[in-house]
């Protein structure tokens, strides 16, 4: 547990310095991978060890080493708070990956942790990028169909177990299509970008099951609702104001996936039922 958690934090805090780079260049189209990393003051090349997450900030007391410019404090709190999601990230899916009975089951868990991993590190890119430029990129969210259904196929095929496989589809194809039917009914309120990061948030929703499915849908609108009418209440929005609703979906979702199936359960039990 230690050691997964050590690495995973170690590993987030170097995606979370690469998340920056894709928050600003992304929106912006231009490529993730060329040119450096520059000051946007001077243009000087970032050195290897100046670009050290979070570390290398408080060194250079949160300047530039060349000019002096002011480098903002969103980057070491990118770093480490995506540090600190790969760590809980890695702790709710430990006791599964220690209880693995055998390699395969093993290799299995190890790469359900990868994806939700990978969903980690979109969900912090398109929650920064929803609240600056109010997009939900494609150059983020098509590829992470690609790498969830990759690799669930393969712990599905490693485990042997294909039947959840069916579920992660139906759960897709149902939150694709109802957020594609409210985006239909009123496009003012709904973007094209939510409707394509609810399926991918239905692929790994269903992964997890039907509790989290239900729970991560809701909590979606829940938490938007609560966050439009505090800003309402204080005279910050009006009902026609546009707010970005990716980071809540995202939050929703991560609830969902958290405690969603426990949650969802308690809920029927009340009514004496019992979730399938």
């Amino acid at each position: 547990m230690i050691l997964l958690s050590l690495f995973a934090g170690v590993l987030g805090l170097a995606i979370g310095s690469f998340l920056n780079v894709i928050i600003y260049r992304i929106p912006a189209g231009r490529s993730i991978v060329t040119p450096a990393s520059a000051c946007p003051i001077c243009g000087s090349s970032i050195r290897g060890y100046d670009n050290v997450p979070v570390v290398s900030w408080f060194v250079l007391r949160g300047k530039c080493r060349n000019c002096a410019a002011p480098i903002s404090a969103r980057y070491p709190l990118v770093e480490l708070g995506t540090g600190v999601f790969f760590v809980a990230v890695a702790v709710y899916f430990a006791p599964a990956i220690l209880a693995a009975p055998h390699t395969r089951g093993l290799v299995g868990e190890l790469l359900v942790l990868a994806a939700f991993l990978y969903l980690a590190a979109v969900s912090v890119a398109l929650a920064l990028i929803d609240i600056d430029v109010h997009k939900l990129p494609n150059r983020i969210v098509l590829p992470a169909y690609a790498v969830g259904a990759a690799l669930f196929t393969a712990a599905s095929i490693v485990s042997s177990d294909y039947s959840i496989l069916l579920r992660v589809g139906i759960a897709m194809a149902a939150l694709f299509l109802s957020y594609f039917l409210m985006a239909f009914v009123y496009p003012a309120g709904m973007g094209l970008g939510d409707v394509k990061l609810a399926g991918v948030l239905g692929l790994y929703l269903g992964w997890i099951g039907w509790g989290a499915v239900v729970v991560g849908a809701l909590g979606a609108f829940i938490l938007g609702g609560i966050y439009a009418f505090v800003l309402i209440l204080g005279k910050r929005a009006n009902r026609k104001s546009g707010i970005p609703f990716g980071p809540w979906m995202l939050a929703g979702a991560w609830i969902g996936i958290g405690v969603g199936n426990e949650a969802f359960a308690g809920y029927l039990s009340i009514f004496g039922l019992r979730a399938a």
